[in-house]
């Protein structure tokens, strides 16, 4: 069964879009005043500090990454710089790429593939060198 594609009134749709962007704007500016009431004025991750116009800069992460999730004790919360923030979600997304990062074995070897893997073995020892190093 198909489903008739019903044709929107314009005017009608730039309202709903406009009320959705003025919720969504009042949910960001309620939990954003809040965290900067609660939580210093530091990134939490660079350690920088903010305060007058450089406030605008400090962002509020969600620990869980559920912006729903707001309470008002503020423990969902954390203020990160643009640039922390940015690559904060950037990492998250690295992680989801690449399946997770290695925990177990050498550094070569979670970083995959090696190219100067066999170059050890091309290279004669001088005769002042052991071949064991």
């Amino acid at each position: 069964m198909r489903l008739k594609k019903v044709k929107l009134d314009p005017e009608k749709q730039a309202q709903f879009i406009a009320q959705v962007k003025r919720e969504q704007a009042q949910r960001q500016q309620g939990y954003r005043e809040k965290a900067l009431a609660i939580l210093p004025h530091i990134c939490a991750r660079c350690g920088r500090e903010f305060a007058g116009k450089d406030l605008r800069e400090l962002t509020v992460h969600h620990k869980d990454v559920n912006p729903m999730n707001n309470p008002p004790d503020g423990s969902n919360w954390e203020l990160l710089c643009t640039s922390c923030h940015d690559d904060e979600h950037q990492e998250g997304q690295r992680q989801d790429f690449y399946g997770g990062y290695a925990t177990a074995g050498s550094q070569e070897e979670s970083l995959g593939h090696n190219p100067f893997a066999g170059l050890k073995g091309l290279i004669k020892p001088e005769s002042g060198e052991s071949e064991s190093e």
